[in-house]
């Protein structure tokens, strides 16, 4: 005999868990079937009257959401924090920020900054282990917790923990190869505009800021507005997910190519910069095999004690994008010719005057530009001496959209001339927006 029940359910926020559900459901021998739905926060099945009902409360539950026959009120959601575990949460961000600040200060990162004309192999190597701890780690940990949790094997421990990461890895590094290399081979049919990438980074910072929030509990998912992936994608992503076929690590590794982060983002510019295919194919596979020892411990972490959820962990992630989604969007911002001041560093230059010109001198290097904030008098022409001592690839371009300029510098004396307009703030950034300064017009 047939039966059929509605479950209600808390905690889902996006088609990704409606998907877990639904497989982790339709997984049970006797359930006929099962239809899961994000929106009422329900799954009706039909089963057979042999199988306790407790049983599949209790199988949901191990995934971390609320189960119940009876409806479950909206205050009793899974893994809410307390305030003790947000205290936790915003003392290990400030924690993890402090020692940023420590590293930036003693000239330990300093080396994360690269010339596109003469870039080695290594430094894409070392970028790749920097952003593995960082925003890689944020956006890429997630797929690979998802990965983790859900790809079925079978066998020894080695089966289990190991070999799907492994082989996830091999067809991620493989691809970062041949969609590098193809970024690298069409990199010189055009040439991207200020403009797009300005809007290209403010729209990966709203994505990124709604992701962080949504994560603390304070926003839907973007999924339960109509924002969302085709249902025939999101089955082929489970498919993928726990399926042992030989390509499926192949696809999710080249899913990962896609995903909006900073340092991956910066990669693949330079990728179409370089106009080659090995250059650019290299560069990617090096920077995604210097992301994966830490994407690795993290993936079989999670295959061992999948379904354990540490809300703390959960919140300082959450926390974590919030940052960089601010960082990427006054990034994006300063492109558009609107400089923040968020991030950046302010040291303020000396102005002379010589000939009815002012004078302002500006050093490119490593760490930035030095000084980044100067005064200067409305309607006086400005001559601006810029010592490139280490022109980056961020920092080969400098621009200030409000001033109408946009320059490439190089080793040595560049010299650019303008005349300051009203009074106000005008920002100047390099052509990705990461490095920022201000002219202060009295």
């Amino acid at each position: 005999m047939k039966k059929s029940t509605r479950i209600h359910l808390s905690g889902m926020t996006c088609a990704s868990c409606e998907a877990i559900i639904t497989d982790e459901l339709n997984g049970i021998a006797k359930i006929e079937k099962a239809t899961v739905c994000l929106k009422d926060q329900t799954a009706d099945i039909v089963y057979d009257e042999k199988l306790p009902v407790d049983e599949v409360l209790e199988k949901i539950r191990k995934l971390g959401y609320g189960a119940d026959l009876s409806p479950i009120a909206k205050t009793k959601t899974p893994n809410k924090a307390t305030p003790t575990q947000w205290a936790y949460a915003l003392l290990i961000l400030f924690g993890i920020y402090i020692v940023y600040i420590y590293l930036r200060w003693i000239g330990v990162l300093d080396w994360i900054d690269f010339d596109t004309n003469n870039m080695s192999y290594g430094v894409a190597f070392l970028i790749g282990i920097v952003a593995s701890m960082s925003t890689c780690l944020a956006v890429v940990g997630a797929v690979v917790i998802s990965f983790a949790a859900k790809y079925e094997t079978q066998g020894n421990s080695f089966n289990k923990n190991i070999k799907p990461h492994l082989l996830f890895h091999a067809g991620r590094l493989g691809s970062f190869f041949l969609l590098g290399g193809l970024l690298g081979y069409i990199g010189s049919w055009f040439n991207l505009s200020i403009s797009f990438i300005s809007i290209f980074t403010i729209l990966i910072a709203i994505v990124l800021g709604w992701l962080g929030l949504n994560i603390l509990g304070f926003v839907p998912s973007i999924s339960s507005i109509g924002i969302k992936m085709p249902n025939s994608a999101l089955k082929t992503w489970t498919k993928l997910k726990t399926s042992n076929h030989a390509l499926a690590p192949v696809v999710l590794g080249a899913f990962t190519f896609f995903l909006p982060c900073g340092f991956t983002q910066s990669m693949q510019l330079f990728a179409v910069s370089s106009g080659s295919f090995l250059i650019g194919g290299m560069t990617m596979f090096l920077f995604g095999l210097g992301t994966m020892p830490v994407l690795l411990g993290v993936g079989m972490a999670t295959s061992r004690f999948k379904n354990k959820k540490n809300v703390v962990l959960v919140k300082t992630i959450g926390l974590i994008i919030i940052f960089f989604s601010l960082y990427t969007l006054s990034t994006g911002l300063a492109l558009s010719g609107v400089n923040t001041g968020l991030f950046d560093k302010k040291d303020e230059g000396i102005t002379t005057t010589q000939s009815e010109t002012q004078v302002i001198e500006m050093t490119v290097d490593y760490s930035g530009f030095t000084p980044n904030v100067f005064r200067v008098k409305s309607g006086i022409p400005v001559k601006w001496i810029i010592d490139g001592k280490q022109i980056t690839g961020c920092t080969s371009k400098i621009i200030s959209p409000s001033l109408g300029i946009e320059k490439s510098l190089s080793s040595g004396e560049n010299i650019i001339e303008f005349t300051p307009p009203s009074p106000g703030v005008y920002g100047f950034s390099c052509w990705m927006g990461m490095v920022r300064g201000q002219f202060i017009v009295e």
